[in-house]
């Protein structure tokens, strides 16, 4: 089984609640992916509509991988830098591949389905993301092509006494 891949699916109430509890999934999961469980989806709502408006906007495009019974299973938003000398890179927020499906290649599906999106925008030369130190994303971003480009020590603040680093990675096109 394979995940099918959609890029700018039209947001509709089925998506909206599907990349909503497959954000709380992984945050409960232990994900790195912008909270700390436990969070319900009230609690990521307010990041997603964040992320929606910059859709509407333009700013940001929307990748989804769907299983084989049509559920939101993998996400990645690419968002377009706004700033007038950095427009060749393009920014990947909110990777995620739901826990029930770790281990079985998806991720590596998800970043290429990423890269090739990408290679369809003009003018964009490389993709750019940070990851939390202390999870191993950044081994898994690695394995994928990137490179660690910047480090910030103790950026994140997890928990009280749990900072990690803020890891900014590079993938050139």
């Amino acid at each position: 089984m394979s995940l099918r891949f959609e890029l700018d699916p039209s947001v509709t109430p089925d998506l909206r609640d599907g990349v909503l509890a497959l954000w709380a999934d992984v945050s409960n999961a232990g994900g790195a992916v912008g909270f700390v469980p436990p969070v319900t989806a009230a609690d990521i709502r307010p990041e997603l509509v964040r992320h929606l408006a910059g859709m509407a906007e333009g700013r940001v495009r929307l990748l989804v991988g769907r299983d084989a019974e049509g559920r939101v299973a993998a996400t990645v938003f690419l968002a377009f830098n706004t700033h007038r000398l950095m427009r060749h890179h393009l920014w990947l927020y909110t990777v995620m591949v739901h826990p029930s499906h770790q281990g079985r290649g998806y991720g590596r599906a998800l970043m290429a389905a990423a890269q090739e999106a990408a290679l369809g925008f003009e003018g964009i030369e490389a993709l750019r993301l940070t990851c939390r130190g202390g999870t191993g994303a950044d081994a898994f971003y690695t394995a994928c092509g990137y490179k660690e480009v910047g480090r910030i020590p103790g950026a994140i603040r997890v928990a009280p006494n749990d900072d990690r680093d803020d890891i900014h990675m590079l993938l050139p096109l």
